[in-house]
């Protein structure tokens, strides 16, 4: 586990994919357990160790996870994600070049629970909520292209979906459409960055996330308008 932040009331992670930040049906250990775990072994805490979730990522996906040690920050990050207090990046590999470099999508999803899967419209439909990202292409190699993501709403695989519905499907994102899964199973989704400011001392928070392994490395520290060779797999 790679901790990125912490100190008396936040505890900052990078989530490896394939990990589950909360427990779930599956029965496999959360990264939530182990947080606790390291908490209580490096401040030989006795009893439980309060840790709260302020916000999830999908099981594939890698990158920023933040959590509260006390009830005092996990009631204001609470309200602080739920205001759009919280600015999110996300890094995206596509396997196509978008058609325009950079731009705002604005579509409206609806969720099938039992396919756990988001549908993305051009109109509101019954049922449907708008979603809006906007991306840029960072890089590209002669297969795979780098976005930056930043998120104006927080929807089920919104991500995901939007990328899908205008022809960049995320690579290894078999759900949306990719052609093969990567050979971890993860997907080349990565939650890069996130800013905020603290909910108890008030002082800029902003952490970066490195890159799994995979992909990214061909990538490293893209910049725009930078060039990267080509990935294989």
């Amino acid at each position: 586990m790679q901790v990125l932040y912490e100190d008396n009331h936040l505890i900052i992670v990078n989530k490896e994919p394939g990990e589950i930040v909360q427990g779930d049906k599956t029965g496999d250990r959360p990264l939530s357990e182990t947080v606790k775990q390291y908490i209580k072994e490096k401040y030989a805490k006795p009893g439980q160790v309060f840790l709260g979730v302020v916000h999830r990522l999908d099981r594939p996906v890698s990158g920023v996870v933040v959590f509260a040690r006390t009830s005092k920050a996990l009631a204001r990050l609470n309200a602080m994600f739920q205001q759009g207090q919280v600015r999110k990046c996300y890094h995206a590999v596509a396997c196509e070049m978008p058609a325009e470099p950079q731009r705002t999508l604005v579509h409206w999803l609806t969720r099938n629970e039992r396919q756990n899967k988001a549908y993305a419209h051009d109109r509101q439909v019954a049922g449907s909520k708008q979603a809006v990202l906007d991306y840029t292409l960072l890089a590209s190699s002669e297969r795979y292209h780098l976005l930056e993501v930043n998120l104006h709403t927080g929807r089920h695989h919104q991500i995901r979906c939007q990328l899908a519905a205008i022809g960049c499907v995320i690579k290894g994102d078999l759900k949306y459409g990719a052609r093969r899964s990567n050979p971890d199973g993860s997907i080349s989704l990565h939650a890069r960055h996130i800013e905020f400011e603290h909910p108890v001392s008030h002082q800029l928070i902003s952490v970066d996330a490195p890159y799994p392994e995979g992909v990214w490395k061909v990538f490293g520290e893209a910049l725009p308008g930078s060039e990267a060779p080509e990935v294989q797999d």
